[in-house]
C-alpha cells in the first residue's frame, strides 16, 4: 500500500492512490446455493443520509449523461475523476474499472488525448504496473505540443512519486525540481508547494531527517516539526501533514500520533487511517485500532489491522481474531486467482503476524522488495529476515541504504543483527567494530546539521503561508 500525494489538478489525479489492492467484504471466490444468497455488500457512501442519498443520485446521473454522450471526453474525464477519487476514499479498486470504463473510447489508443494518457498512468501505477506507469508519463511528458500546463505539472508529480516508491530518488528529486522552477511558475502555490515538500521528503529518504522535518513544518506554516498547529491559524493541508507524520514516525517523534490525527482529519481516506492504525499499533494501542477503523473492513489493509489488533487484544485462539485471519486470508488467495500479485508488502506482514509462517513471509517481502523500496518496505523486509534468522536476505536493504543514507528508527525492531544503520556481516563482524555504514550515517547526521538546504531546496520552501491551499 502506497502513499497519494496531493492533487494538483481539476483533474485531481491521485498519485499512487489506489495502489493498495482492496476487495470488498465477500471477496473470496464464492457459488452461491441459493437466489437469495447474498455474494456482495457494495460501499457505502460517506457522510448522512441525505447526503448519501445525494451521492447516489449524482452518480446515476453521471453515467446516464455518460451512456448518452459517450464521446464527450470532457464528461468522461469527469466520471474517471470521480471514480479515482471514490477509490481513494473508499479503497474499492473497482473503480479503477469505472475509470476505464468512462474512457473506453481512447483508452489504450496510442493517439489518445494526454489527459487520458494520464489516467491510464495512475491505473497502472495503483496496479503497481510501475514501468507501464512511467511509459504513459513518459509519452505525455514528450509530447511537444497539445498539453495543457496543468497536465504537464500532474505528469511531473505523478512521474516524480512513483520513481520515490522504486528508490530512484535522482530522477524523483529531478521532476520536483522542475515543479518549483520557471516552467510552472504560472500556475500558483499549490504547484511549488507540492514540488517542495517532495523536495523535503526525498531529502528526508537521504540522510537529512531532521532538516526536511523543519522544512516541511515550515511549508505547513507551523512553528515546529511536532506542532499540527499553525500560525495563521487555518489547517495545514491533511497530505502535508501526512507527509509530516510519516517522517515523524521514521525518526521516532512521538509527534507523529498528533500530525496522524490532524491528517486524518482533513483526509478520511484509506491509507491514512492504515497509516495512523500502523502508529497505534508501533505504540501498543490496539484498542484505538478497533475504534478506528470499526465499519471499513471491507478494505484487505484495514482489515489486515483490524485482524492484527484484534491479536494484540485478544490472543491468536479468539474467536474475532481467527475469523479475520480466515476471512483475509481467503481474499488473499482470491486476488492470487485473479493473477494479483500487488500485495506482497502486506501479505508479509499477514504470513509473518497472523500464521506465523517466517518462511512465507521472507518470500511475500522479497518479492516485494524487487518491485518497490518505500519505507515499509524496508521494515517489512528487515522484520521478515530477522524473524526467519536469514539476515543476510536483507543484504539488498541494507545496501540501498548505504548508497541513500536513509533511516529509519523502525528498523530496530528486527533485533541486533537488524538495528538501525548496521549492516554488518550479519554475524560475522564484531559488534564493537564500526561499520562502514555507521561512519556515513555520522557523516550524515553531522551534515544534517551544519549545513543548511541546498540553494534550490531552500528556494523551494519559500511558499507564503497565506497563498497555501490543499487543492
Amino acid at each position: 500500500m502506497t502513499r497519494a500525494t496531493a492533487p494538483l489538478l481539476a483533474l485531481a489525479l491521485t498519485l499512487v492512490a489506489v495502489a493498495p489492492s482492496f476487495a470488498a467484504e465477500e471477496s473470496a471466490l464464492q457459488f452461491p446455493k441459493q437466489d437469495d444468497t447474498i455474494v456482495e455488500h457494495l460501499p457505502t457512501h460517506v457522510g448522512n443520509a441525505a447526503e448519501r442519498r445525494a451521492a447516489i443520485e449524482a452518480e446515476r446521473a453521471q453515467r446516464s449523461q455518460l451512456q448518452q454522450h459517450p464521446q464527450e471526453l470532457g464528461l468522461a474525464l469527469k466520471a474517471a475523476h470521480d471514480a479515482l477519487e471514490r477509490g481513494r476514499l473508499r479503497g474499492d479498486p473497482r473503480e479503477l474499472g469505472v475509470a476505464q470504463a468512462a474512457l473506453a473510447p481512447w483508452w489504450g489508443h496510442a493517439d489518445a488525448p494526454p489527459e487520458v494518457r494520464l489516467v491510464q498512468a495512475t491505473a497502472l501505477q495503483s496496479q503497481h504496473f510501475f514501468q507501464q506507469a512511467l511509459a504513459e508519463l513518459d509519452a505525455v511528458l514528450a509530447m511537444p505540443s497539445g498539453v495543457s500546463l496543468p497536465v504537464r505539472a500532474q505528469a511531473e508529480l505523478t512521474r516524480s512519486g512513483v520513481q520515490q516508491v522504486l528508490g530512484h530518488f535522482a530522477e524523483a528529486e529531478a521532476g520536483c525540481r522542475r515543479l518549483v522552477g520557471v516552467d510552472f511558475m504560472q500556475l500558483g502555490s499549490s504547484v511549488r508547494l507540492n514540488g517542495a515538500a517532495c523536495l523535503a521528503e526525498l531529502s528526508s529518504l537521504q540522510g537529512h531527517a531532521d532538516t526536511a522535518a523543519a522544512a516541511l513544518a515550515r511549508l505547513a506554516g507551523a512553528p515546529d516539526p511536532g506542532s499540527a498547529e499553525t500560525v495563521a491559524g487555518a489547517p495545514a493541508p491533511g497530505w502535508l501533514n501526512l507527509m509530516r507524520a510519516e517522517l515523524a514516525q521514521r525518526r521516532g517523534d512521538p509527534a507523529a500520533g498528533v500530525l496522524f490525527a490532524a491528517a486524518l482529519k482533513a483526509n478520511p481516506d484509506v491509507y491514512t487511517q492504515c497509516a495512523y492504525a500502523d502508529w497505534l499499533l508501533d505504540a501498543h494501542r490496539p484498542a484505538e485500532v478497533v475504534a478506528l477503523l470499526k465499519g471499513n473492513e471491507a478494505a484487505d489493509p484495514v482489515l489486515l489491522r483490524v485482524a492484527l489488533a484484534y491479536k494484540a487484544l485478544y490472543g491468536t485462539n479468539n474467536a474475532l481474531t481467527r475469523d479475520a485471519t480466515t476471512m483475509l486470508g481467503d481474499r488473499y488467495d482470491a486476488a492470487l486467482l485473479r493473477g494479483d500479485k500487488s500485495h506482497g508488502r502486506e501479505q508479509s506482514r499477514y504470513e509473518l503476524d497472523l500464521r506465523g509462517d517466517r518462511r512465507a513471509a521472507l518470500g511475500y517481502a522479497k518479492s516485494n522488495w524487487s518491485v518497490q523500496h518505500e519505507p515499509a518496505d524496508e521494515v517489512v523486509l528487515a522484520r521478515a529476515a530477522h524473524a526467519a534468522r536469514r539476515d543476510d536476505a536483507a543484504a539488498p536493504l541494507w545496501q540501498f541504504l548505504r548508497e541513500t543514507g536513509g533511516r529509519d528508527v523502525r528498523l530496530a525492531a528486527g533485533g541486533l543483527a537488524a538495528t538501525p544503520f548496521l549492516p554488518v556481516a550479519f554475524g560475522t563482524a564484531a559488534a564493537s567494530s564500526p561499520s562502514p555504514f555507521a561512519a556515513r550515517l555520522a557523516a550524515n547526521r553531522a551534515a544534517a546539521a551544519s549545513s543548511p538546504a541546498s540553494p534550490a531546496l531552500a528556494a523551494a520552501f519559500a511558499v507564503p503561508p497565506s497563498s497555501r491551499s490543499d487543492q
